[in-house]
């Protein structure tokens, strides 16, 4: 790694820990202090062990014996600064730590919040598994250093005290201490251009890792039922294969510059005992002097390594700031204005020149889509697949911003409405639908003060109300990770009832009632007619029992409306949509009749 490289590596990652201190001055403050304490007692305990040598255990070899108030003397300076040593100790460790956790956890809520703001558009473009590596590894990454960098001032501290006693006490043993700490200070140098490019490795690919496994666990019904098993466990094996060569090539460095960094204050010891024995025996310099300055070198030989410590967690730092800046520095979140969206009667729901597409325009979905949708009607919205109805439902409910035009309920803009306007009067219910590991109650009513009384209206509304009552525990029945314990059409009617507790004026319907028989489908869209709050309800359908159910159809194709009109005025007109409702039916009445054909055969 060139020195170019290094410099700016070490710049960045000195930039990332002023951004902590600047958020957090007084707990870094009172951790510098601590740590100084420490440097400082550090120093004193090498000269109170020299004033214990010439003032208590020198005169009890020489003369047999000490006076008490010598003694106590000695005893009360060695635990008095071993005691305000220890404070420092303390005080270093509890404030860094205070100061790393608080990073993180602000980190952790801005990096949330941000993923919140972001619109869906963005999420599209990013794997969750990179988005949970931003929010748990890259944030501890980051602020990694924080840990030692306190010690690592206060070892400044020591330094210039440590340089100022040895000069003061001899400054022919100070000259070896200045070629010492100098020798330490290269050596670290050559250590971190050697670490850091390997350190920076092994970050990127944790977080690849991290995408590789939560991508294969998200995708386990794919994997399971294509046998991809031994296909995804060698990809994953390839890339953490990577990663541990990585934290091998990491632990390498480490290991061949370790033991040099621990030797070098070491040999300065002996080179300190060398020469202090020949002044000693000169009598330059007196016994305590000697013991003073050699227990220095030992005690300073383990906090010099926090320097080391902190240059070493700084490569990883910079790319974990660096992955979560580019998170919150992130464009495109959805911005709000000041305008409710009040009433309870059926929203008005209006659709002007909509445009929209995925990327940077480069996949085109919807072209100049426009309709209108008068309260308290329910409108089916059918096409092909492809054909851009599951994008425009997304827009109804703001997931998504258009490219250019305007969805409107009750005339206003829905971009114009505040923050949480429009999930206080649209509703949308996907085809996948997710449930918590949580409750019955707890899935329906999902944060929201409702009794029980109104989430049981809901699932009757939804027609969950019967096998809801019939779970061991009825509205406390766990219903197990993604609602495992449920079918399909039950989590279905239970993501239904959800929405409907939220008395909703707008109902969006994405393909909601797919898996759900088609008798009681139709039961929950008349039900929804009948109810005693009635919404106004667009349904992506493509059962021909369902459309019909319909006041009004309008007929997507290749992004664009094409037709709309009743049921039997597409049928009777739009050749499209006749193809395409027909299919449907016909698949279903060739599975019905191979159905009965098998149950002939077995009969037979």
């Amino acid at each position: 790694m060139s020195s170019k490289v290094t410099t700016a590596v070490m710049r960045r990652g000195l930039g990332v820990l002023g951004v902590a201190v600047r958020a957090e001055r007084s707990i870094f403050t009172a951790a510098v202090l601590s740590s100084a304490l420490y440097g400082v007692m550090t120093v004193a305990a090498a000269w109170a062990l020299g004033w214990a040598t010439d003032h208590v255990v020198l005169p009890a070899f020489r003369q047999g014996d000490i006076t008490t108030g010598t003694l106590v003397a000695g005893t009360l300076l060695i635990l008095g600064v071993s005691l305000l040593k220890a404070l420092g100790v303390a005080g270093r460790r509890y404030f860094a730590g205070v100061m790393q956790y608080r990073m993180q956890a602000r980190s952790r809520r801005d990096v949330t919040r941000q993923y919140l703001r972001l619109p869906l558009a963005w999420h599209h473009r990013h794997p969750t598994g990179q988005l949970l590596s931003n929010a748990s590894s890259d944030v501890e990454a980051a602020w990694a250093p924080l840990a030692p960098l306190p010690m690592a001032v206060g070892v400044v501290v020591m330094l210039v005290t440590a340089a100022v006693a040895l000069v003061i006490t001899d400054p022919v043993l100070a000259l070896v201490g200045f070629l010492v700490f100098p020798a330490i200070a290269v050596l670290n140098l050559v250590y971190q251009r050697r670490l850091n490019p390997l350190a920076t490795r092994a970050q990127q690919l944790r977080a690849e890792v991290s995408e590789i496994a939560h991508e294969s666990f998200d995708g386990a019904l794919v994997v399971k039922t294509l046998g991809r098993e031994d296909e995804e466990t060698a990809r994953f094996t390839a890339k953490a294969h990577e990663l541990r060569d990585a934290n091998i090539a990491v632990g390498r460095v480490r290991g061949l510059f370790d033991p040099v960094l621990e030797a070098l204050p070491t040999l300065g010891v002996l080179a300190v005992l060398m020469i202090g024995a020949m002044r000693l025996e000169s009598g330059a310099i007196g016994s305590g002097v000697l013991v003073q300055v050699a227990y220095l070198f030992t005690l300073l030989a383990f906090p010099i390594r926090a320097l080391g410590w902190v240059l070493a967690e700084l490569p990883r730092s910079v790319v974990g700031y660096e992955r979560i800046r580019a998170v919150l520095d992130a464009s495109g979140s959805m911005e709000h204005g000041t305008a409710d969206l009040p009433g309870t009667d059926p929203a008005r729901l209006e659709v002007r020149e909509l445009a929209y597409a995925y990327g940077d325009g480069d996949f085109p979905v919807l072209h100049e889509v426009s309709l209108e949708v008068e309260p308290g009607r329910t409108v089916a919205l059918v096409g092909p697949t492809g054909s851009g109805k599951s994008t425009l439902a997304q827009t109804f409910v703001r997931l998504v911003d258009p490219a250019s035009g305007a969805v409107l309920v009750d005339g206003t803009d829905l971009r114009e409405v505040a923050r949480g306007g429009v999930s206080g009067a649209v509703a949308l219910v996907p085809q996948q639908t997710f449930l918590f590991d949580d409750t019955v109650r707890g899935n329906v009513a999902l944060g929201l003060p409702v009794a029980d009384e109104e989430i049981w209206a809901a699932l009757r509304l939804a027609q969950a109300d019967g096998f809801v009552s019939a779970l061991p525990s009825a509205l406390d029945t766990m219903v197990g990770e993604r609602g495992t314990t449920l079918s399909g059409g039950q989590r279905q009617r239970i993501a239904l009832a959800r929405a409907l507790v939220r008395r909703p004026r707008l109902l969006i319907l994405d393909d909601a009632t797919s898996s759900v028989d088609p008798q009681v489908e139709a039961r929950i869209l008349y039900g929804l007619r009948d109810a005693a709050q009635v919404s106004t309800v667009v349904v992506i359908a493509y059962r021909m029992a369902t459309i019909a159910l319909a006041d009004e159809v309008v007929y997507l194709d290749h992004g664009r409306v094409t037709d709309r009109g009743s049921h039997e005025e597409l049928l009777a007109r739009c050749e499209g949509y006749r193809n395409l409702v027909t299919a449907y039916e016909r698949q279903g009445a060739e599975r019905e009749a191979l159905a009965a054909e098998h149950e002939e055969e077995v009969s037979a």
